[in-house]
């Protein structure tokens, strides 16, 4: 079998990775022990990269082309897959050992995904603020004029605002995990659910100073580092 190639962008940080989005596949691949390598390409390189290979846009809200990462090439079937999710998809129907959608739940994962980034998203400056400082000038000046339509300028670290209400949201999650019966987000399984959760952790805890981390992995009784932890050891990335 082939290596499959992942497409992600990097950050001035030792390894190199920042993204929750581009962390998602990570996940999965690891997880499913499947073979990869990953092609990194600076953040304000990403949409001629991304035309460069033929990689297919997203859209954004009014509808105009954006290009993103992550992407995923696979040498043995010739796909090449733009989204995360619909990377995981892909993974599952082509590589069903070891499965992460489980009975249909893609669109449980959509709504999931929507009602998570609904409440994190007015909290989102102060995360963004710190994500410019891991990267070159060139890709932070790009990542401001990528973000700001969905968190006005300015941005700022210490905006005491921004950290309530990303507790309120996470509070709102902590509920939701609190009616599950056992140790994952669907129960006593496994699922691209945790790996959701997961990865906006890993993307504060690599980009937030060690103070702010400590503050969130402090809510809910240590929940949160908790989950990224298991999450990370679930998937072979400790």
């Amino acid at each position: 079998m082939l290596p499959l190639v992942l497409y992600d962008t990097l950050s001035e940080l030792p390894g190199k990775n920042w993204s929750p989005s581009t962390a998602k596949p990570r996940f999965v691949l690891s997880y499913k022990d499947l073979p990869f390598v990953t092609l990194w390409v600076e953040y304000s390189d990403i949409p001629i990269a991304m035309k460069a290979i033929g990689a297919k846009p997203n859209k954004r809200r009014d509808g105009s082309d954006m290009y993103t990462v992550p992407v995923l090439s696979d040498p043995n079937t010739g796909a090449l897959i733009t989204d995360s999710l619909e990377i995981a998809s892909y993974l599952e129907k082509t590589y069903p050992e070891k499965p992460i959608l489980l009975d249909n739940s893609e669109p449980l994962i959509r709504a999931l995904g929507s009602a998570i980034a609904g409440f994190i998203r007015p909290a989102m400056k102060s995360v963004f603020a710190r994500t410019t400082e891991i990267l070159s000038p060139a890709s932070a000046k790009f990542f401001i004029g990528s973000h700001s339509a969905d968190a006005p300028l300015p941005w700022d670290a210490s905006y005491d605002e921004d950290w309530d209400l990303l507790e309120k949201g996470y509070n709102i999650a902590y509920e939701w995990y609190q009616k599950t019966e056992g140790k994952w987000a669907m129960g006593d399984t496994f699922s691209y659910a945790d790996i959701f959760v997961a990865c906006s952790l890993l993307w504060y805890k690599r980009v937030l100073k060690e103070d702010e981390w400590v503050r969130i992995s402090s809510w809910n009784g240590g929940k949160w580092a908790q989950v990224l932890a298991d999450v990370e050891k679930e998937c072979k990335l400790t």
